[in-house]
């Protein structure tokens, strides 16, 4: 049975991540806690609002209410990457090569390891970002649809078109599609040989939280009472085919979905706290953790796939261990 490790903190999670094998939480209050050798905390930002995690798994990039963007070791070493003044940083999406993205307002900006920032200017508030798996190529998601630039070059750059506030991007781990979240209860993707559009809709809520399986083949979304899994393994993605659902309950809503990084499952935390794991080939789940104090936040998996940590929107947190 799986065991939990409580962790009760005193605010809003957002971002419950693994640096190394070193549970880490960064909170709404600035404050990020590590799990190493005990309780750690250290002070990151007057208030903190994004985090992700850099591409080789070792360092947690956040933003904050404090213009500061922060990386943040395993160790609790701080090195402050990038300040903007006194301006919010809205979203922060780590690349290759420990180059770091992030965006206030409407402008993004790109760091390339000790490069000058690069600037980009948007006619809209900037509602999300994401590097393309391959190549200096970052993805602006804003009102009716998404622009890609190359952030190494002056290339003129590509717009995706459609209606609607898109607040939310990903790429395939292929490249090959694009998929953005939107204001309404819908997801909406675009296939990047032809730039071909998709809609993925029927959400009953809006959907906040996307993840991709291990090869690709799968994304899981929230914003249903299971998790909304669309199939993206063949060549038209989603396209004339129907989603899985995972995890259905009659009384809760998906409010965070993390895939397993080695195999086809998905760990599901709804808005009563509790969490399940599902898998893709038989649909058979397990309870990974009961309903707890507010909605599951954030949820992240080890390298290994063999510890999940988790964070909610009342600050109850902890790690789950899926091997005892």
């Amino acid at each position: 049975m799986p065991t939990v490790a409580p962790l009760d903190l005193d605010s809003y999670c957002v971002a419950a991540r693994f640096l190394a094998d070193v549970p880490v939480f960064a909170l709404a209050d600035g404050t990020v806690h590590r799990l190493d050798h005990g309780h750690q905390t250290t002070g990151a930002h007057d208030g903190l609002l994004t985090a992700d995690v850099a591409q080789d798994g070792r360092t947690l990039l956040t933003g904050g209410e404090d213009g500061r963007v922060v990386a943040h070791l395993a160790d609790g070493a701080m090195t402050v990457l990038a300040e903007i003044g006194m301006k919010w940083i809205g979203q922060i999406a780590a690349g290759p090569s420990a180059s770091v993205a992030f965006s206030s307002g409407r402008t993004a900006y790109v760091r390339q390891a000790e490069s000058a920032l690069r600037t980009f200017a948007c006619p809209r508030t900037v509602e999300g970002l994401a590097f393309a798996p391959k190549g200096l190529r970052i993805a602006i998601a804003r009102y009716n649809g998404v622009t890609l630039h190359w952030a190494g070059m002056g290339a003129k750059p590509t717009e995706l078109e459609w209606k609607g506030s898109h607040t939310g991007v990903t790429f395939s781990p292929d490249g090959k599609f694009l998929v953005t979240t939107m204001q309404e209860n819908a997801l909406h993707g675009w296939r990047m040989a032809d730039n071909h559009d998709m809609r993925m809709s029927g959400y009953p809520a809006k959907v906040k939280s996307l993840s991709w399986s291990a090869k690709g083949k799968w994304l899981a979304s929230s914003g249903a009472p299971a998790a909304i899994v669309w199939p993206f393994s063949g060549k038209d993605g989603p396209m004339g085919k129907a989603p899985m659902e995972l995890g259905t309950r009659a009384d809760a809503l998906v409010t965070i979905v993390a895939c397993h990084p080695r195999e086809d499952m998905v760990a599901i935390g709804f808005n009563d706290g509790m969490i399940l794991a599902s898998r893709f080939s038989d649909q058979k789940e397990v309870l990974l953790r009961r309903p707890g104090n507010g909605a599951i936040s954030s949820l992240s998996w080890n390298k290994a796939g063999t510890q999940l940590a988790f964070g909610s929107e009342a600050g109850d947190c902890g790690v789950v261990d899926i091997t005892a």
